[in-house]
């Protein structure tokens, strides 16, 4: 999610085309179990030779939410054509951007900062996406309803830990603590960048290198996946995580409320080009039923699924489509 400088419009066509003619996508990416009937029922008036092509980013969470919606396509009489699991995220952009792809989820956040080139997030979840979706209109490009899910930045704890820290709950209690309990693992990149740590630290009434405050020796670097593990066994109290990581159930921590607006909104919106939603206007109340329903809880428990339980984002899209009454089982 965070910002990358574009690369060339060339580029990304060329290795779009690359995408495109399946060299960049594993056979096992268009797998979806088949689905019976449910909540989704095909769009009236749709023509029988209607498609619709749907796109994800590569990583676990995307692939998910890109099964969910070849799943959604079909049930509402689409062919659907599934080219989830593309490597990063401007490539999948471009592909939604060009008419290649009709569809995908995507993060305001993202959108506000690495595509369309803003330098500061927006704290204020409704507010980020009213901007995204009306700067990308555009674009030619149209954000659907948004889902409760922020996958931003974190801060968490230890579950067990937190009556030791007082009950803590939320950001602004760090001040409370004695310094020799205010000790952090972060990964490089947090702990540099202007939005990262020293920032956090300071809006929140602290001070690095500070003996009475944060020593130094209490910020430890690690790389981000070693980060949860760090945390859950106690090399450090805060660990900066991802809100929608699986590892945060998993390991039983805590995320800590950012009670002052720190962190950016990457709430997931599902994102159509143009041109098709003008087609078919009764895609986007389709995914309308479907975003109120993928909050933080919603994707941490698929999340595990994939990451720590070993199953298919296919499966794990399946069950819980089916599990909301959108589909059925055959």
């Amino acid at each position: 999610m965070n910002p990358k400088k574009w690369i060339s419009s060339t580029a990304l066509l060329a290795l779009a085309g690359i995408l495109l003619s399946g060299c960049g996508l594993a056979p096992a990416a268009t797998y979806v179990p088949p689905a019976g009937p449910g909540s989704i029922s095909p769009l009236p008036d749709l023509p029988k030779n209607a498609s619709m092509t749907v796109t994800s980013k590569a990583f676990t969470e995307q692939l998910v939410l890109g099964k969910i919606a070849v799943l959604a396509g079909q049930a509402a009489g689409f062919k659907v054509n599934d080219l989830t699991n593309v490597p990063g995220s401007q490539p999948a952009r471009e592909l939604l951007h060009s008419g290649q792809a009709t569809m995908m989820w995507d993060y305001t956040g993202t959108a506000w900062m690495t595509y369309l080139g803003h330098e500061e997030g927006i704290a204020d979840k409704p507010t980020q996406w009213q901007k995204v979706h009306d700067q990308d209109v555009g674009n030619g490009i149209v954000w659907g309803a948004p889902a409760p899910m922020n996958n931003t930045y974190a801060m968490a704890v230890r579950s067990e830990a937190v009556e030791e820290l007082g009950g803590i709950s939320k950001l602004s209690q760090l001040k409370d603590l004695d310094p020799k309990d205010l000790t952090f693992c972060v990964d490089a990149e947090f702990n540099s960048r202007s939005d990262g740590l020293n920032p956090l630290l300071e809006l929140y009434g602290l001070k690095r290198g500070d003996p009475s405050s944060v020593p130094e020796s209490n910020v430890g670097l690690y790389d981000t996946g070693a980060i949860y593990s760090a945390t859950d066994n106690g090399s450090c109290n805060f660990g900066e995580v991802f809100t929608t990581d699986g590892r945060i159930k998993a390991l039983d921590l805590t995320v800590l409320e950012d009670d002052k607006g720190y962190f950016p909104a990457y709430n997931v919106a599902p994102v159509f080009f143009g041109e098709f939603a003008e087609q078919y206007p009764g895609i986007e109340e389709i995914f309308a039923q479907i975003s109120p329903l993928l909050t933080d809880e919603a994707l941490q428990g698929m999340n595990l699924e994939v990451d720590v339980n070993g199953r298919e984002p296919a499966d794990v899209a399946f069950e819980w489509m089916v599990s909301e009454g959108f589909i059925s089982e055959p």
